[in-house]
């Protein structure tokens, strides 16, 4: 195949990166704010990143409805390039696809023409289908691109996926990685042995993207027996929407994580039972994730990288009491926010 991943871009995937799932920006009349848009890849960038997920369920999937999928995936490409050209630095491109076969080909042809390295494939659309049918799904995306398996927990839309479909979509040569986010300790597992008892183990990346449960996935070696013998996995970074806000935090926490020794284990859990503690404020957890998209923006319209908590979706805002729950973890755990860091450089974000 023509499309695989290069082997320095497979090198860097399988190394582990900070992953954020980049929110959209838009102004009152629902347009594109390019301004905060920028601001917002430039904060990402420059807390040390290692890539972007650009046009996924954090970048809000109606984005698509109302022409905004391109324009949102150019702007990430023109701040990406830019930073790599001031710091040679290589950043992992990821854009979001979802939809039926037409809507996902057309979107995965979108990202391949504007060079992004692979696409995180959604398969909330498919969720009444076959095993068989969505493999026909995904092997058609991967002929064009390489792909990042996405397992989306059921609360905002996704289908469940047992140890066969993982198994078999693993067993796909230009499936690269998987982004795991069920919510659900049993599914993750699944997931896992889907890819060991695959054979492709040692080719397909495991990310994270159990927003409840970041750090311990992150600290944790899966021990799978499978017929040719014992395989051992790691999830070896994260794909996030957590990680949309407090995200040069996050970059140290997890250079600590990669480096911890054993006897950081304990601190470390406990600082990951903060973190899924400010998760369920700003997802909006005790409301069935309703407040998801909102509660992020909120975040991030205190720092002011947001101008306001504008939706495509009005249906998406603040659930009753979620604000006094984003109030009561910036009080509780000060250690875990970058406001700091954000107040120093967010007059440069923002210049045009």
């Amino acid at each position: 195949m023509s499309n695989l991943l290069s082997k320095e871009l497979k090198k860097l995937l399988q190394g582990g990166l900070v992953i954020p799932a980049n929110p959209t920006a838009l102004t009152k009349s629902l347009g594109l704010d390019d301004r905060r848009q920028r601001a917002l890849s430039r904060y990402y960038l420059d807390s040390g990143s290692g890539g972007l997920a650009i046009g996924v369920h954090t970048s809000q999937f109606e984005i698509r409805g109302v022409g905004l999928y391109k324009p949102v995936l150019e702007l990430g490409k023109e701040e990406i390039d830019s930073f790599t050209k001031e710091s040679g630095k290589t950043i992992f491109r990821i854009a979001g696809i979802v939809g039926g076969m037409k809507q996902a080909l057309a979107e995965t042809k979108v990202a391949s023409d504007l060079g992004y390295h692979a696409v995180l494939l959604s398969l909330a659309a498919l969720k009444g289908s076959t095993n068989s049918e969505r493999i026909a799904h995904c092997k058609a995306v991967a002929e064009i691109m390489p792909v990042i398996g996405f397992y989306l927990q059921a609360s905002v839309g996704g289908g469940v996926l047992d140890v066969a479909f993982w198994r078999e979509f693993s067993s796909i040569e230009n499936v690269v990685a998987i982004k795991m986010a069920p919510f659900d300790r049993y599914a993750t597992i699944d997931v896992v042995r889907g890819v060991a008892e695959s054979g492709r183990h040692q080719d397909i990346a495991l990310y994270t993207g159990n927003d409840d449960n970041i750090v311990a996935d992150l600290m944790t070696e899966y021990h799978i027996p499978t017929n040719n013998g014992l395989i051992k996995k790691r999830i070896i970074g994260g794909l996030l929407g957590h990680w949309a806000v407090w995200n040069h935090k996050a970059v140290e926490l997890f250079e600590r994580i990669k480096n911890a020794t054993p006897s950081d284990t304990l601190d470390l859990l406990s600082t990951g039972i903060k973190i899924t503690d400010t998760n369920a404020a700003f997802f909006d957890s005790r409301n069935n994730f309703r407040g998801s998209i909102a509660g992020i923006h909120e975040v991030l319209i205190r720092q002011g990288l947001l101008e306001a908590n504008y939706t495509i979706d009005p249906r998406e805002i603040l659930s009753p009491g979620q604000k006094e729950e984003i109030d009561r973890v910036y009080e509780i755990y000060p250690e875990l926010n970058d406001d700091v860091f954000v107040a120093e450089n967010i007059n440069k974000w923002l210049q045009n």
